[in-house]
């Protein structure tokens, strides 16, 4: 048997990260079992889909490694309305099914505040379809249920506690317990593996499956993405799109990474590992049940470790769209809130390729993620240091203008190498009673505009002995005018 699996996104917003693990993990068991990953979209919400949610679904897949043209499909659910309505008469044709005439708040009022939900009041009534009429499925009175789960063994669910749930509404459009159902058997899917928080759905989808005389598939319920807080990840309270992330300068390759370790980890005590050892290694059923912390902290970690991990060339292509200004729009819906344009601070004509270049190996090894490039490297092409007064508060104490003085005159004739520039400061710091982590604090906002940043003996010899001695001065300037 050839193993199929699906992922079903709705195109109804951003790219949640936990749909992207599920996609992974998906993904991961199709390449290990030789099988296919089959692309659905659940389409049928006509009123939240918009067609850039459908595009953001297949460039998120891409970005993630899962490429256009290495699956099946995108199918799309609207496509089987008619196999869904058809399935819908087959169920009440055969008894497993029956119209109901009741509204919610009169199945509220006959089962009070503590009902459990629908209490069969229209079973027996022998209603034909017509206006406002759901079609509810007969859920067997006696026995359970038991659903065979990869991760979470073989969970039993009593069938008298289960309602007679709706399949179709009164239009004869089918509900996603059935329409959900009827694509899986269409498509021949012989493995589900999703989310735990529809582990509810599945005996009332198990007992649909054998009603329509299929035999229904492995399923495997992953756990919860939650976080700090052990709650499920939401919109409202935590950065949960993709896209966000890959706006801020993640690689998809730490990203994926990352995501396919909250609830499995490969042999040993490694973490970070290429996508050909995740693939072989990765075991659907050695997925740990209990939720997993998405920490984003640890996400950071991963990716700065990723990023010093590329060769020198790679990493100095990945940081241009955030040096020239050409990361792509990112298109947000009303209810999030959208981040500061992504622009560099200086003219384009200013940014110079050799510059930048002759820094990089400096800058690899100091961020986490690609949009912070810019605040590492600004001061190279801008025409002053950026302005943070907080830090010329904190670097320019009692005694800073006497240092500057000493710094302009020493590096006014020094040979211009990181080594010799170093030397001259640590000899002005040293006649001043201060080691070389004090004496160099005011150069360093002086000439950068920051406390923290690239090596300083270094980004003073890209910068250029004639740029360098007119911050310096320029600081000195502002400091005799502030009174110091």
């Amino acid at each position: 048997m050839t193993v199929r699996v699906r992922f079903a996104p709705s195109p109804t917003g951003l790219f949640h990260v936990g749909s992207a693990r599920s996609a992974l993990q998906n993904w991961a068991f199709a390449q290990h079992s030789g099988g296919v990953f089959v692309l659905r979209i659940e389409d049928t919400d006509a009123a939240r889909n918009r067609p850039e949610w459908i595009e953001g679904i297949l460039s998120a897949l891409e970005w993630i490694g899962i490429s256009r043209g290495a699956y099946e499909g995108p199918y799309f659910q609207s496509a089987n309305a008619a196999e869904h309505r058809a399935a819908a008469e087959k169920l009440h044709a055969g008894g497993s099914a029956y119209y109901c005439s009741c509204t919610r708040e009169q199945v509220q009022e006959r089962g009070g505040p503590q009902a459990r939900g629908y209490d069969g009041f229209c079973r027996d009534r022998g209603l034909s379809a017509g206006p406002g009429r759901a079609l509810r499925f007969r859920t067997p009175d006696e026995g359970a249920t038991t659903v065979v789960d990869l991760i979470r063994g073989t969970p039993t669910f009593d069938n008298a506690l289960l309602e007679d749930f709706v399949i179709a509404r009164a239009d004869a459009s089918a509900v996603f317990l059935l329409a959900n159902v009827v694509d899986d058997a269409l498509m021949g899917i012989t493995h589900v593996v999703r989310g735990e928080d529809h582990l509810s759905n599945t005996p009332k989808q198990q007992l649909l499956w054998q009603a329509l005389g299929h035999t229904p598939p492995t399923w495997a319920h992953v756990p919860m993405v939650v976080n700090e807080k052990r709650q499920k990840l939401s919109k409202r309270r935590d950065k949960v799109a993709l896209e966000q992330y890959r706006h801020e300068g993640y690689l998809a390759a730490a990203m994926s990474n990352y995501l396919m370790l909250l609830g499995w980890a490969p042999a040993g005590d490694r973490e970070i590992v290429p996508w050909s050892v995740i693939a072989d290694e990765f075991r659907i059923d050695q997925v740990n049940p209990s939720p997993a912390f998405f920490d984003e902290k640890k996400l950071r970690a991963f990716n700065g470790e990723y990023l010093r991990a590329l060769p020198l060339d790679d990493f100095i292509d990945a940081c241009q769209p955030w040096l020239t200004g050409t990361v792509p729009p990112l298109t947000l819906p009303d209810d999030v809130e959208a981040p500061a344009p992504v622009a560099p601070p200086w003219a384009p004509e200013r940014f110079d390729a050799a510059v930048f270049a002759a820094v990089a190996p400096l800058a690899q090894t100091r961020i986490a993620v690609l949009s912070e490039i810019v605040a590492n490297v600004d001061f190279l092409f801008l025409d002053t240091p950026p302005r943070d007064d907080a830090a010329w508060a904190k670097a320019m104490k009692p005694g800073a203008a006497d240092l500057l003085d000493a710094a302009a005159a020493a590096y006014a004739e020094a040979a211009w190498d990181a080594e010799t520039l170093k030397a001259a400061l640590e000899a002005a710091g040293a006649e001043r009673g201060l080691k070389l982590g004090k004496a160099q604090a005011p150069v360093r906002v002086a000439v950068t505009g920051r406390t923290v940043g690239l090596p300083l003996f270094e980004s003073l010899e890209v910068l250029g002995r004639e740029r360098t001695l007119e911050r310096l001065r320029s600081a000195r300037a502002r400091l005799a005018a502030d009174g110091a």
